[in-house]
């Protein structure tokens, strides 16, 4: 009897699995936490260290970038050699790094410490989901884990301002780098003790030309969108976005080729597999475009400080949390199917409710379109990843975990590039005019609502508060705009999970899915002897 035969069948988790599942949550909660946090540090590090524009943009970005590089080889690597030791591995660099970006003394160390981070971190995401489905067997069980993984990111991203806030108004900007070291020292103690090892029967080596292939089309890929996002439309973003789209050809056809490949292509060939990426994908570029433009507004229009931007989101993120966990429950009886649509069907909302915010008074309309919108993704990212581990063999878990996180990563690149693009050129629309009494200043006011409130500080009081006004009026209909898009493509996720989602059934049920997928069917050839 397979697993997809009765989901009876599978033994039940015990109490030490729960144990090891809370152990396992605490590195997620802080890789996305550490993602954020930063931000609040930037201009203490630019004080401190001095870094040029350039390093101070690649000390926020290298962080992600590395990581969102690294996650396919990772995720594979973990398949190979053991996916708790990578996490340990993992916990051991992510939290070693950590130790040398908070006491770098120089803007040079400081980016090579937090690559490292990011390497850590992309050994640390695939294999905390892997090990996750082979410790919860039972398909309920796994679904309430899941979810609760799923929860934990957004968690991470909520604590980012207030923990950071907090830190830096006691400590120096070291501190908000120091947070993750107990963090993985529990790790490192406590998944021994707590987490089963796994390892792909019949695992095979790892091909360097495949891993080089792998990381030639993702990091130009990621820097191209980070640079759009940036700078707008210009020649390196654009050749890198190519760059990264000729490798990836190169890659997928040596996939394709080879016996043993670093991912198998084939898992694509699974209508779940795919369609419940291609949701998420939409879900994460609709929300990652609104949630910087969000934040940005509440600080740059709304005049809140990084610790009270916290605190709006940590409502919405606990409703979030709740959401995500009783959805597992609710998918038992209900088609994953439908809740996911009903979810980004109530995130669509949101976003247009978003779309008739004001620069004046607008405050309490853009929280609250935000509250209806966030936990509506909340379906989304509990249900996606079991979807999308439940589709792939369990000796792929750790490939279809990597698999699932790049989605992730590149969806909310792309919705920060596609959006803030959006939000970005209607802002110097609607600012040209304005940003003319700016004088020498101009230039700068015109681009960017930052630029806008430094030049009025170096304007006459009355002249320098029409321009803040002119200004925060041009960004809000950059997020109206960006807001009507993320509508659109919201609308359009909710669509194709009802087309492309339909036949998974309801997870308590023992019928037997529309489709197995075909990497799943060949182990089974294989395990037959035919």
């Amino acid at each position: 009897m397979t697993s997809h035969d009765s989901h009876t069948a599978a033994p039940r988790a015990t109490v030490r699995s729960w144990l090891g599942l809370v152990v396992l949550l605490l590195p997620t909660v802080l890789l996305f936490l550490a993602m954020t946090v930063l931000f609040l540090a930037t201009p203490y590090i630019a004080v401190d260290l001095a870094p040029s524009s350039g390093q101070l943009l690649w000390i926020n970005d290298i962080y992600g970038f590395v990581m969102a590089g690294f996650l396919v080889t990772m995720g594979t690597l973990g398949d190979r050699v053991g996916r708790r030791r990578l996490l340990l591995a993992g916990a051991a660099v992510f939290g070693a790094a950590s130790v040398a970006a908070a006491y770098a003394p120089g803007p040079e160390v400081l980016i090579a410490a937090r690559a490292l981070m990011g390497l850590g971190a992309a050994a640390l995401m695939p294999a905390t989901l892997s090990l996750i489905t082979t410790m919860f067997r039972d398909e309920r069980q796994r679904g309430v884990a899941i979810g609760l993984w799923a929860a934990s990111v957004s968690v991470g991203v909520a604590l980012g301002p207030l923990v950071g806030g907090l830190l830096l108004e006691s400590f120096w900007w070291g501190a908000a780098m120091l947070v993750g070291v107990p963090v993985m020292a529990l790790v490192l103690v406590a998944v021994p003790l707590l987490v089963p090892e796994y390892r792909a029967p019949r695992a095979g080596r790892l091909e360097p030309l495949s891993v080089v292939l792998s990381l030639a089309a993702l990091l130009p890929f990621v820097y191209g969108i980070k640079k759009l996002a940036e700078t707008g439309p210009a020649v390196l973003p654009v050749a890198a976005l190519v760059a990264g789209v000729v490798f990836a050809v190169v890659f997928v056809r040596r996939q394709a080729r080879l016996a043993d490949p670093l991912l198998d292509i084939r898992l694509f060939a699974n209508r779940t597999f795919s369609g419940a990426l291609g949701v998420f994908m939409l879900a994460a570029v609709a929300l990652g475009g609104i949630y910087l433009l969000f934040t940005q507004y509440l600080q740059l229009v709304a005049e809140e400080s990084p610790l009270r931007t916290g605190l709006w989101i940590l409502p919405a993120a606990m409703a979030l949390v709740v959401v995500s966990a009783v959805t597992p429950v609710l998918a038992r009886r209900v088609r994953p199917a439908l809740l996911i649509a009903a979810g980004l069907a109530l995130s669509t909302a949101g976003y247009l409710v978003m779309t008739q915010v004001g620069s004046e008074a607008g405050l309490g309309l853009l929280v609250t379109g935000f509250y209806i919108l966030y936990p509506g993704i909340a379906p989304t990212m509990a249900l996606v990843p079991g979807l999308v581990m439940g589709a792939a063999p369990p000796e792929k878990a750790g490939e279809a975990s990597a698999v699932e996180s790049t989605a992730s990563d590149l969806g909310v690149a792309l919705g920060v590039a596609l959006l803030g693009s959006v939000g970005a050129a209607v802002y110097r629309l609607h600012a040209a005019e304005p940003a003319r009494a700016a004088g020498a200043e101009a230039e700068r006011a015109g681009e960017s609502l930052p630029g806008a409130l430094t030049a009025s500080e170096r304007m006459p009081a009355d002249a320098g508060a029409a321009l803040v006004d002119s200004a925060q009026a041009a960004f809000t209909d950059g997020l109206n705009a960006a807001a009507w898009v993320a509508a659109a493509l919201s609308a359009v996720g909710a669509v194709l999970a009802l087309t492309l989602l339909r036949h998974v059934p309801p997870t308590g049920s023992a019928a037997v899915p529309e489709e197995a997928a075909p990497v799943a069917a060949g182990r089974e050839r294989e395990d037959s002897g035919v």
